[in-house]
Parts: structure tokens; sequence; C-alpha cells
């Protein structure tokens, strides 16, 4: 009888977590454990599939007592820590719950290093970068001259993800996600919040003067890239920009939104973000590139098959 490959995904309600989820079923080797308190996750992003292969627990990986029970009666091959607070506006009105993730970070490494997982992986954020001190950003150099608590607590989780394979031997790898796109994402994102916005032909609210650049990664190619690492037991020890190396201003973006769209939408201008609104975001793909084998998912193409799931909601 086949072994199962045991996963969990914490904040796998949320938009990379559960496209992760909903990617690891649909191998019948693998049971996916998915762990998430809801506040920025939904239920509807997990699995939708009758199969016993998947469970979901309502817990919080910040409540040592919560986090450890999960761990007590199951031994997980994998582990994916992508539980965080996220949101610009969010993260920026409540730094409170951000600076909490890190309690998150030490629970989950704790509870790894003392049941035997294999690998851990954790979702850090290309705000680790800062203001860029340089276009592309690249894995090397990481300048932390961030003042947001959401960078800082990044950077945090980076450094504790080493130390514990410094101290103990707990293999790790570091995602720095550039933003990622799926069907699964809320609007409190840019790409997702256009799309449905011009679908209503309802105006697309930008923040400044929409010069900043941004770039973005479709989920299927952070997904295979994932993958990859797992099936070809790669990247250890090791940390990777997952993104697009494509830039695009907001505005354009917003623009080629309404295009695709068909769109009579409006583009609104803000009042820029006090914070956390930086001028540019393009990393270095050339890694991630390099393992996967291929392209990246055009922009434009992977817009479209968001407009046309969301016109089958509709």
């Amino acid at each position: 009888m086949e072994q199962k490959v045991n996963f969990l995904i914490t904040g796998g309600a949320g938009n990379v977590g559960g496209s992760l989820a909903r990617s690891l079923v649909k191998n019948p080797s693998n049971h996916v454990t998915v762990v998430d308190n809801l506040l920025t996750g939904s239920i509807e992003k997990l699995p939708q599939t009758s199969h016993s292969n998947h469970e979901f627990i309502k817990a919080d990986v910040n409540d040592h007592r919560d986090i450890s029970s999960v761990f007590a009666s199951r031994r997980f091959h994998y582990v994916f820590h992508y539980a965080a607070i996220v949101g610009v506006k969010r993260t920026l009105q409540h730094p409170i719950w951000v600076l909490n993730d890190i309690k998150g970070i030490e629970n989950i490494l704790s509870l790894a290093k003392n049941t035997g997982v294999k690998r851990v992986f954790f979702s850090s954020s290309s705000e680790v970068y800062g203001e860029p001190i340089e276009i592309p950003q690249r894995e090397a150099t990481t300048p932390l001259n961030s003042r947001l608590p959401y960078a800082i607590v990044k950077n945090v989780g980076e450094s504790y993800f080493r130390s514990y394979w410094q101290e103990y031997g707990l293999p790790y790898t570091i995602f720095r996600f550039f933003n990622t796109y799926s069907i699964l994402q809320s609007s409190d994102f840019v790409v997702a919040r256009f799309v449905r916005a011009a679908l209503k032909n309802e105006e697309i609210g930008i923040y400044g003067d929409g010069s900043q650049t941004r770039t973005f990664c479709h989920v299927r190619d952070n997904l295979d890239f994932t993958s990859k690492l797992i099936d070809e037991e790669i990247g250890f020890n090791d940390t990777f920009n997952v993104g697009n190396d494509k830039e695009i201003t907001v505005i354009e973006l917003a623009r080629r939104v309404v295009e695709l769209a068909d769109s009579k939408s409006r583009i609104k201008f803000l009042p820029p973000l006090e914070e956390g609104d930086m001028r540019r975001r393009c990393p270095d793909v050339t890694r991630m590139r390099g393992i996967l084998g291929r392209e990246l998912t055009p922009l434009d193409e992977g817009i479209m098959e968001l407009i046309d799931y969301e016109r089958r909601r509709m």
C-alpha cells in the first residue's frame, strides 16, 4: 500500500494557500491538512472535492495550544507556513496583529523541529526589499530599509527559518512572493479588484497617479515552481523570488483590464497611501524560470482567465 504524503498548509483558506491545497489534493497519494483562523481566509477557497484526502481545521497558529494539538495528532512530511495578516490597508491599520504573527512563526518551527518534518516552506514577501536599491530585485540583496511591521515580520521570519536550520538542522525553503493572482484572490488586491470592478462597469480606484510599477505572477507559475522543488527535492535551505519580471504601471494595468473586459469603467484617482505603496517592484526570477524550464504566464492571458471565470459567476 502506497504511503500517504502528509502536508500541512497554514493560511490554507487564502489565495496562494488555497490554490496550493486544491493542487495537492489532485494527487490521491497526498493528504492535505489546512489550518486557518478565517480572519482573512474563506471556506470557499478550500478544495472543493468529495475526496477524503483533505481536512480543514479552524485554528490560530499564533496560539500554541491551538496549533500544537494539530501536530500532536498527525505526522506531517511537509509544512507550508502561509498564515499571515495580509493587505496593505489592513496591515497598516492593525500593526499589532501583524507583529503577533511572529508567535506563529516560532510555534510552527518549534513543532516542526520536534515532529520530524522533512521541510518547512515560508511565504515571505517582496516587502522585505523595502524601497528598492536595485532593479531587478535579487535574492542576495536585502536592504532592510522598510519600517512597516509587515516587512519587518517577514524579515524576522526569514531569520527564524535560517536559524532553525543552523541550530537544529530543520530544512527550509523561503519564497519571496511578488503579487500572485488567481481566481481565489480577494478584492483586497489590485488585479482581482480591477477585474471585478470592470465587469460591473464600476469606477476603478487608483492610489496616487498610478505611475508606481508592479509585476504580477499567475498562481499556476507559483504552484508549478513549488511542485518542482518538492518532486525533484531541490531548493533546500535557500531563498527564491517567486513572481514575474514583466513590470507594468498600475494605471496601465487598469487600462488593460478595462480593454480586455470590454468595460465602460472609468479610472478614478484617489489620494496616495501614506505608507506601504512602494514606487517600484520587479524581481529577478532567473532562478525560478530556470527551475521551471519554461516561460512565465503572460499577464494578458492570466487576466483573461480571471475575466472568464468571473463572468461565469455573474
